[in-house]
């Protein structure tokens, strides 16, 4: 099926995109399982009380949305590759819906970002008094990567009050032998700090997604053109001759007299065929 230069453009970066996307669906679903069954953190799915946690929940978006994006790239791949117009408008309705999806979140997390930061702090709180009552070795791993990476200590940041301070990172300078940042504290202000950003990542993967929506409603708009074009014509020349015209009377312009105009048949459509009636 011949497709014209605009066609062919937006196949090829159909193809682009869906390589990115793939790679980055991987990447979400891989995290996303290693969180939920690696050795480390596998046990806090078996806590009753934090099957509501801001954890388990990232975990289980994570799943999800890599399930999701690798589903959109092989309708978008086998729609472009094949130019199935049938897959390329599942592609462009999932990814209308991811687009709306990722506008939506990005604007609700600016707009509450202060309230998400207290749902993360609340959740490391509940995961701090849980390791406080249990000691329970997975947990203590956890805290341990979240004080490194934030690089607080505990709920009080009091080096010397803190009972899991095991956890807590070392020590920049001489005050923070004393006192540290608290971790509570730490990552609501990071939310809060960082909200316009979080925003601008959620809204500028939706302007990707558009993109490569217009470029699938393209495609399918070029394809069907295509599909729909009548098919070339057949030239004859008006007086076929076995010296002039060795091949039955079909010949190119090109190969005609420059005296001999050509006579321009439509192709036969199955209307007008007349049918021997038995």
């Amino acid at each position: 099926m011949g497709l014209d230069g605009c066609g062919l453009v937006c196949k090829y970066v159909l193809v682009v995109f869906n390589i990115i996307f793939a790679v980055v669906g991987l990447a979400f679903l891989g995290l996303g399982l290693w969180l939920r069954f690696s050795n480390d953190t596998r046990g806090i799915f078996e806590i009753e009380a934090l099957n509501s946690s801001a954890f388990v929940i990232g975990v289980t978006v994570l799943i999800t949305l890599g399930s999701v994006m690798l589903l959109v790239v092989a309708f978008g791949d086998y729609g472009a590759c094949n130019e199935n117009r049938c897959a390329l408008q599942v592609f462009s309705g999932l990814l209308a819906f991811l687009a709306s999806a990722e506008i939506v979140v990005g604007v609700l997390a600016y707009s509450n970002s202060d309230e998400v930061g207290q749902h993360f702090a609340e959740f490391y709180t509940s995961m701090y008094a849980l390791y406080i009552k249990n000691g329970d070795p997975v947990i203590a791993i956890t805290l341990t990567f979240i004080h490194d990476r934030l690089h607080c200590c505990g709920v009080t940041g009091v080096v010397v009050l803190e009972i899991a301070k095991k956890t807590c990172p070392k020590p920049d300078g001489i005050l923070e032998h004393i006192a540290m940042p608290n971790c509570p504290g730490v990552i609501a202000n990071v939310f809060d700090r960082k909200a316009p950003l979080v925003m601008g990542v959620f809204i500028g993967t939706g302007a990707l997604l558009l993109i490569a929506l217009i470029c699938s409603a393209t495609l399918s708009k070029k394809i069907r053109l295509a599909a729909a074009s009548p098919a070339q014509y057949i030239i004859l020349a008006s007086s076929p001759s076995s010296n002039l015209y060795p091949q039955h009377g079909l010949v190119s312009p090109s190969q005609l007299p420059p005296d001999q105009d050509p006579v321009v048949f439509t192709p036969l459509t199955a209307a007008n065929i007349p049918v021997a009636v038995a």
